[in-house]
């Protein structure tokens, strides 16, 4: 059964599910689902305040990687960690294993249609995706909306053709530790989390594009 929690502080980070585990202040009582972030940059408690630099060492990702990671201000694991598999069931019909995604760079993005901040970042990911799609880069929305009737239409509106699946009970979304949208896990081509985004990005601009090439070339 679903966990009805609300963000009713900051998100802090620890060691945990995939290397970095998501953790919220939530009220004491049920009431809606996690509560999307607003804010343009990650929040971390200061235990995790080291610099990408600082934790690629660690990760084995080149230069132009650590410095993309920076300016993005993305989250680095602490130790090298394989991503959770699962399987999936995509919205236009297919299905998606992680596991079969080795070799190829792999974006994660938990987001709802009422998140606002998520809808907001999808056209810049459209345009990472259709950038670096034939070279092996795949992007994966995972929703958490409960009404799946809302998606569709949001996809097609938008003209949005990247994979979807739906995560209604979520499942998935809490394998991956996720308490506030949009969340985004980087995975490499090995199968490796390498970085993590809490709130939106601009994932169009110059750095975006640089972090993905640099998870490509590896």
């Amino acid at each position: 059964m679903r966990s009805k929690l609300m963000l009713t502080a900051v998100v802090v980070i620890a060691a945990g599910v995939a290397g970095v585990g998501i953790f919220a202040i939530l009220s004491p009582e049920p009431r809606e689902p996690a509560a999307a972030s607003t804010d343009g940059g990650s929040s971390s408690s200061p235990a995790v305040a080291d610099s990408a630099t600082t934790r690629s060492a660690s990760v084995g990702q080149g230069s132009g990687f650590d410095e993309a990671a920076r300016e993005l201000d993305l989250i680095r694991p602490s130790r090298p960690k394989q991503a959770e598999d699962f399987t999936v069931a995509l919205l236009r019909g297919e299905t998606l294993k992680l596991k079969e995604q080795r070799g190829k760079a792999v974006m994660i993005n938990f987001w709802a249609t009422w998140c606002l901040p998520c809808r907001e970042e999808m056209p810049a990911m459209e345009r990472l995706y259709s950038r670096h799609r034939a070279r092996g880069f795949v992007l994966l929305a995972v929703s958490v909306d409960t009404d799946a009737s809302l998606v569709k239409p949001f996809l097609d509106k938008h003209r949005l053709t990247f994979p979807v699946a739906l995560d209604a009970k979520m499942d998935l979304a809490n394998t991956y530790g996720v308490r506030g949208l949009p969340a985004s896990f980087l995975i490499d081509r090995h199968g490796y989390l390498t970085a993590l985004a809490l709130g939106p990005r601009a994932w169009d601009n110059r750095a975006a594009h640089a972090l993905v090439e640099g998870m490509l070339a590896q």
